[in-house]
């Protein structure tokens, strides 16, 4: 299984590699101003914009479509990205959820199923989140993320000020380190 394209199934919801062909059903989700509305690119919700993320989810080849188990709809998305073999590292976002999903249980699952995938190969996982998107930050440190840093006018983030978040794996109980294995083999 590939660290960045696996497929993750819990009870409320599963994750799949993101296809072309989601592009229709994830717009109908992210057509919803409000998911935007605390984030940088506020106008997301445009289909014009959305194209670009989308695309950008596809090349990176990172990008999972979220489905909800019980209807098998399509309920929003998120991504691996920023890979580091050597550091032992990976950035989970570029999320969203229908808002019908939100309000913890579904964004903890999510989070529960992808952090516990990365954690396979890797020590750490990173989010970076924009300084002013509470909701996102509240969030994130529910499911245990503690705050690293805030870069104001984040040059790595096109100016935007990012706060960065991270979760280490948690040490195992028989003192062994995550597995040494090429996660895209």
């Amino acid at each position: 299984m590939s660290l960045i394209q696996p497929v993750l199934r819990g009870p409320l919801l599963y994750m799949s590699p993101s296809r072309a062909e989601d592009f229709e059903a994830l717009l109908a989700v992210a057509s919803d101003p409000l998911i935007w509305e605390q984030h940088p690119a506020r106008d997301r919700w445009r289909r014009e914009v959305f194209r670009v993320f989308f695309d950008g989810g596809l090349s990176s080849g990172g990008a999972l479509t979220v489905r909800e188990t019980s209807s098998d709809d399509v309920i929003g998305s998120s991504r691996y990205y920023a890979y580091s073999e050597s550091g032992r590292e990976i950035a989970v976002g570029y999320t969203f959820l229908a808002r019908r999903c939100w309000g913890g249980a579904f964004n903890r699952e999510m989070k529960r199923l992808m952090l516990a995938h990365a954690f396979q190969f890797v020590d750490r996982v990173w989010f970076h989140i924009a300084v002013d998107n509470r909701r996102s930050r509240r969030a994130i440190e529910a499911v245990g993320a503690s705050l690293d840093r805030e870069v104001m006018n984040d040059p790595d983030w096109k100016g935007a000020s990012t706060a960065y978040y991270v979760i280490d794996r948690p040490a195992a109980a028989d003192g062994v380190s995550a597995p040494d294995r090429n996660p895209f083999g």
